[in-house]
């Protein structure tokens, strides 16, 4: 893989993790009419998740690595997350829990990469 394209996906990676967490965070207090817009941007941050970090695995790892299988499960947990904290406001002290341990899960399976 190019190093240029690796460094433009890494950065377009990271930046649509830190929207999708921060928009995360903000659907438990935000107002019901804001839901539109945070699904807007928890999606178009996803799809760019998903993405750039499918190219990067292919590119370089070229597909192996239990890690990152570990890493989209929690991707997909964090990506259902926006979505519920709208319709099940009672629980936002549960999910803001458990959208930390799913970063922090996240995070360090990029860098450990256990298996």
């Amino acid at each position: 893989m190019n190093p240029h394209e690796y460094t433009a996906l890494h950065i377009l990676h990271v930046v649509s993790a830190l929207i999708l967490v921060g928009f995360t965070f903000y659907a438990f207090a935000a107002p019901a009419g804001a839901r539109k817009s945070v699904m807007i941007w928890t999606g178009v941050a996803n799809l760019l998740i998903l993405l750039t970090g499918v190219r990067m695995w292919q590119g370089i790892y070229a597909f192996s690595g239990g890690w990152a299988i570990v890493k989209i499960l929690a991707w997909l947990g964090l990506a259902a997350i926006a979505g519920l904290a709208f319709r099940k406001r009672e629980k936002a002290g549960m999910f803001i829990w458990v959208t930390l341990a799913l970063s922090l899960v996240s995070v360090v399976m990029v860098y450990a990469k256990p298996f």
